[in-house]
């Protein structure tokens, strides 16, 4: 089982948006000698939406090939047609991804009952562990509980990342199918309740900036130490809200182009970080002792 900070990692790209493979090697690196528990590849946050089925798939397998082993790859694979889902997710099993994580799908506003035969079509096509994904300010779809309890039946579905930062509705999921599959944070100022009441981890956006706190967050959570770990989440809140001033991933690829680890590149339609936010940003990174 994946456990602890998952970083939902940025694509690092040059300036004219293609993708920077070095400065991905650096991250990668950067993550594995942080502690942090899984590398999330080709989420949100590494702006899947915007990638060709070859990039998304090729990105998948570097950070694979990268890591060889020594970390867990959690790919995104997830689409608003059935079908590419299953491409996608095939792809990232083939590649040799740990587990596969798929969104709602996005835009199509399918029924419950829609999700569950989404869902359950890429289990049955597919035989790689599977974590569900919930993001329902993004995708204009929310997959209910009872859906995800549904779901949580079907042998290689293992997971849920919950991205509502609707803590009672997480606390919720633990107990109706904790004990069948993993309950993961997707929501960075929720996310220390979550794991202290049962959840498995935290799919982090923070993590990119901040790896070693958020992995020690995580592990600190996890082991019931609110005191601990509500010292490290008081020392992030501010970043916490910061890399959110503006549609993800913007805020955070220029807080990691000003940390020196990556450049600026960022694909339209998101464009670089407005300047108006610059002090902000860079004093929740202070205020983080980043």
């Amino acid at each position: 089982m994946i456990t602890g900070s998952i970083v939902a990692l940025v694509t690092p790209m040059h300036p004219d948006g293609s993708i920077d493979w070095k400065a991905l090697e650096g991250l990668l690196d950067l993550h594995m000698e942080a502690g942090t528990g899984a590398i999330g590849a080709v989420g949100t946050t590494g702006e899947s939406a915007t990638l060709s089925v070859p990039e998304h798939c090729q990105m998948i397998k570097h950070c694979v090939d990268y890591v060889s082993g020594r970390i867990p790859v959690l790919a995104g694979t997830g689409a608003n047609a059935t079908w590419e889902a299953i491409e996608l997710t095939r792809a990232a099993a083939d590649a040799g991804a740990d587990a596969c994580l798929l969104v709602t799908p996005y835009y199509n506003r399918p029924t419950q009952n829609g999700l569950y035969e989404h869902f359950k079509a890429v289990a049955e096509a597919v035989q790689v562990p599977q974590v569900l994904y919930n993001v329902p300010g993004r995708t204009a779809v929310d997959m209910s509980n009872e859906t995800v309890e549904r779901l949580a039946g079907l042998d290689n579905i293992v997971g849920i990342k919950d991205a509502t930062g609707d803590t009672a509705r997480g606390l919720e999921l633990i107990d109706r199918c904790g004990d069948q599959i993993a309950i993961y944070s997707g929501d960075d100022p929720t996310a220390m309740e979550l794991i202290l009441a049962g959840g498995k981890g935290n799919v982090s956006v923070t993590a990119n900036v901040a790896p070693r706190q958020m992995a020690e967050l995580c592990a600190l959570a996890a082991a019931g130490d609110r005191d601990g770990a509500s010292a490290i989440n008081d020392q992030l809140a501010a970043l916490n809200r910061a890399l959110f001033l503006e549609a993800n991933p913007i805020p955070v690829k220029w807080a990691l182009e000003q940390q020196g680890l990556m450049g600026g590149g960022i694909r339209l339609p998101l464009t670089a970080l407005d300047e108006k936010y610059h002090a902000e940003v860079l004093a929740a990174l202070e205020a983080a002792a980043i």
